[in-house]
């Protein structure tokens, strides 16, 4: 069977599961089975596919018909123009979340060095990609799963920053340290009737961990905003996603345990999504 057969065979079954974007997630599924760039493939298409690799592709296919995200079924996702290893362990990095990395690179001087905590790491997307553009800075990435965090250990080491960052296994309720220079977070915000009207894709296969809020959506902000009053030297820059009906009680909580909202910052879809703000 030649790859442009396969492909279509791909293409048939995704539709029938009305799968979005079939024809793109059939090309990146027997790239990644065939172990080459999704261009690399489309210039070939001619050529002739082992039975090994078509059972592997046709695998893949069956759990996207299944509606498994296909960052998972190839284990890369694209964040911050470098790829990261993700599997069902973390949740998959979203392009509005590079929004953090571009604030923080704000406040941190290229020749300067700044200890930095990403809380709730999960993938360690966030501290890595901030680390790789700032050499003389180190961090700490916190994270409640240790699951999660071998993830972000592996991500660290294939980045080659595994050096500056020390990987901690805790709520943030029992988190005790010195004073961070910067601390970046993407807290778990959906409530629980908002998780529930999710794409299958998500609240099927993501984990449950990273996305709950509790029944307000406000459990973790709150814990963390009130933790982080403590962990920030004064003047320390504190920048964390919401969503973005979340913005006003935030920034109060945020002022009630001595923080000054700085900034209001917009994703890609023009919706308020990080709240920059300085300790007191």
């Amino acid at each position: 069977m030649k790859n442009i057969d396969l492909l279509r065979l791909g293409e048939k079954l995704l539709i029938s599961k009305n799968i979005p974007n079939p024809i793109l997630d059939a090309e990146i599924i027997l790239s990644n089975a065939l172990n080459t760039s999704r261009e690399n493939l489309l210039i070939n298409l001619e050529n002739k596919i082992n039975n090994y690799k078509k059972t592997k592709f046709l695998e893949k296919i069956n759990s996207r018909m299944q509606k498994v995200p296909i960052a998972y079924l190839i284990n890369k996702k694209e964040f911050w123009s470098t790829e990261f290893y993700v599997d069902q362990r973390v949740l998959i990095p979203r392009p509005d979340t590079e929004l953090i990395v571009e604030n923080a690179l704000k406040f941190i001087p290229n020749n300067l060095c700044r200890n930095i905590l990403d809380i709730g790491s999960g993938s360690g997307c966030i501290l890595i990609s901030i680390l790789k553009e700032r050499k003389n800075c180190k961090g700490t990435c916190l994270d409640i799963s240790k699951d999660a965090l071998n993830v972000a250990k592996f991500n660290a080491k294939m980045q080659h920053v595994e050096n500056r960052i020390k990987f901690i296994n805790t709520n943030i309720d029992n988190f005790f340290s010195y004073k961070y220079d910067l601390i970046v977070t993407n807290p778990p915000y959906l409530n629980k009737l908002n998780i529930s009207n999710l794409e299958e894709d998500v609240k099927c296969y993501e984990p449950r961990i990273a996305l709950d809020g509790g029944l307000d959506g406000f459990s973790e902000i709150n814990k963390i905003i009130k933790k982080c009053s403590s962990l920030m030297k004064k003047n320390g820059k504190l920048i964390i996603e919401v969503d973005e009906f979340q913005i006003n009680k935030t920034i109060k909580l945020l002022e009630n345990f001595g923080f000054y909202p700085n900034f209001v910052s917009k994703d890609l879809s023009g919706k308020n999504r990080n709240i920059i703000s300085s300790k007191i």
